[in-house]
């Protein structure tokens, strides 16, 4: 057989990650389809990490310890972020790049502003950094008993669409899959970050002793609540959106409007 032949018939291998935890109900039905697609490799947070944005750890020791929760020939638990999971993964475990990084299956949405947020994402986005093709999947369901049976279905389609085609450079997607039966769901649909964000408010109470604490609250709010071309119309609408995102936070339509403002 000739090393292009090897080459061809070689599976695909798949880092996983999430943000809930190596034990979450989500991130192991993300690896029970990852499995019929390629090698497996998981590397994920030993304890729920959700909200921990792009957090990295840089004040503390690290550790990796091998677990046996989902089955595949090399799985880790990490005592960091999700983002250092997928730094683990890269640059202390893998021989090779991966050629797919999956995030997830979140339990609760990443629409909109979340996704500065999500742990989920996050994972995702430093993915998409190492050039890795990297999609983060979150289910609209906060649940710990969530049924992620359709979702599983979504996921299967949407990372063997990314396997074929690929992702364009520095570029990952940000997938919310609504809570609903496969048959209910409308579609797929390639959208854009919604403007909307959370108003929140500081609850403050006290303690047995008096002294006061916080407990941070508010409510999400959509501010393009007709626009059809977002996330959070998608998925309110029965629809799996999916949204392209870049690490590149740069707000290019302004360089030149600063620039001529300050000229003056």
């Amino acid at each position: 057989m000739s090393i292009f032949t090897q080459m061809k018939k070689q599976r695909p291998l798949i880092l996983v990650t999430n943000d809930d935890g190596i034990t979450a109900p989500g991130i192991i039905a993300l690896v029970s389809v990852m499995k019929t697609l390629g090698d497996v490799i998981v590397v994920a947070p030993d304890k729920p990490q959700s909200g921990m944005g792009h957090a990295i750890t840089i004040n503390s020791t690290l550790r990796l310890h091998k677990t046996k929760t989902h089955g595949v020939k090399e799985e880790y638990s990490c005592s960091g972020t999700p983002v250092d999971c997928v730094k683990f993964a890269v640059n202390k475990i893998l021989k090779r790049k991966p050629d797919l990084c999956v995030s997830g299956i979140n339990h609760g949405s990443n629409m909109s502003i979340n996704v500065i947020y999500s742990g989920t994402m996050s994972a995702a986005v430093e993915g998409a950094i190492e050039g890795i093709p990297s999609i983060g999947f979150s289910l609209n369901n906060y649940s710990i008993d969530a049924d992620f049976s359709a979702a599983k279905k979504i996921v299967k389609t949407i990372a063997e669409k990314v396997l074929k085609h690929g992702m364009p450079k520095d570029v990952c997607l940000n997938v919310n899959i609504p809570k609903l039966k496969f048959n209910e769901i409308a579609g797929i649909r390639i959208c854009r970050q919604a403007r909307a964000n959370w108003v929140e408010e500081l609850d403050e109470r006290h303690d047995p002793s008096g002294k006061p604490y916080y407990w941070l609250t508010g409510k999400f709010v959509n501010f393009e609540i007709n626009k059809k071309d977002t996330d959070v119309w998608a998925v309110e609408n029965n629809f799996v959106s999916v949204v392209p995102t870049q690490f590149d936070m740069t707000a290019h339509k302004s360089i030149k409007e600063i620039e001529k403002s300050w000229a003056k």
